[in-house]
């Protein structure tokens, strides 16, 4: 996950408000800014896309040619595209793919908030199409279904989404965020954690950890059986996942100090702590 240029990004604000085109229209169409938001959302479109391509086909052709791909071979595709896709697309758009992600890194300021439904739209998106294209290229009957569901209760499933959607954000939050880790390795420990969360959680809910990978399937399938767990479950799991590396990052400080730094977060948000 590949942090975003903040200083390229003020410089591209900066040159939009001075409005160098006389044509406000013409403008807003040429404004870098713009430009670049355009090329973001198209990363995240796109890298959404191909994970849910790649994840969710080697279900469809697993389930329908006698389990050729196997179980591992399932987890280990998803650990890969997603690996793929962080080290391709995380310089441009931070390689987010996961509405839950998106959510908790503005949440935590490593993301401005009014991007964010903007970011969803693309990952929603791109999961849109890339569940569409594999219903019209393989006959995806209910042996063939690659969407999540809960094997057993939902409860179940919801406690499961909540823990592995916690694991992946912690990971994230690690790699991502802080300065001291090794930015190089972002991916492979994002798309490893993938595998894990699959490994352990794919036979009971699915291992969604992400609301776009649900939802895309369900639409466009028409099978909404537990949703809710995929669209709550992994938002709050992050959430937790953010805050409680958010919480171990400053352990070098006093309990009491931590508690004064996390107040004056939640009311001051502008005041961003790298």
């Amino acid at each position: 996950m590949a942090k975003t240029n903040e200083i390229f990004e003020e410089e591209l604000r900066v040159e939009e408000c001075n409005g160098k085109s006389s044509s406000k229209i013409g403008s807003f169409c040429s404004s870098p800014y713009v430009v670049c938001i355009a090329q973001k959302l198209m990363a995240e479109a796109m890298g959404t896309y191909f994970i849910i391509f790649a994840g969710c086909g080697s279900v469809v052709v697993n389930n329908l040619y006698d389990d050729i791909v196997t179980f591992p071979g399932i987890c280990v595709t998803w650990g890969l595209i997603v690996m793929v896709m962080v080290y391709s697309l995380g310089h441009i758009s931070g390689a987010h793919f996961n509405p839950a992600v998106t959510l908790t890194f503005s949440i935590f300021r490593h993301f401005p908030y009014k991007e964010v439904p903007l970011y969803m739209i693309a990952q929603i998106f791109g999961s849109l199409l890339a569940s569409g294209t594999l219903c019209v290229m393989f006959d995806v009957t209910p042996k063939a279904f690659f969407g999540t569901v809960p094997s057993g209760s939902n409860a179940q499933s919801f406690a499961m989404e909540i823990i592995i959607s916690f694991l992946l954000m912690f990971v994230i939050s690690g790699v991502a965020t802080d300065s001291r880790a090794i930015g190089e390795m972002a991916g492979i420990a994002v798309g490893m954690t993938i595998v894990l969360n699959v490994f352990v959680a794919g036979p009971i809910s699915g291992a969604s950890m992400n609301p776009a990978r649900s939802l895309g399937p369900a639409v466009m399938t028409q099978n909404f059986k537990g949703l809710w767990v995929y669209l709550i479950g992994p938002p709050i799991g992050t959430i937790a996942g953010g805050f409680a590396y958010n919480l171990i990052r400053f352990t070098d400080k006093p309990l009491k100090e931590i508690a004064i730094k996390s107040s004056t977060f939640l009311r001051n948000p502008s005041s961003i702590r790298k």
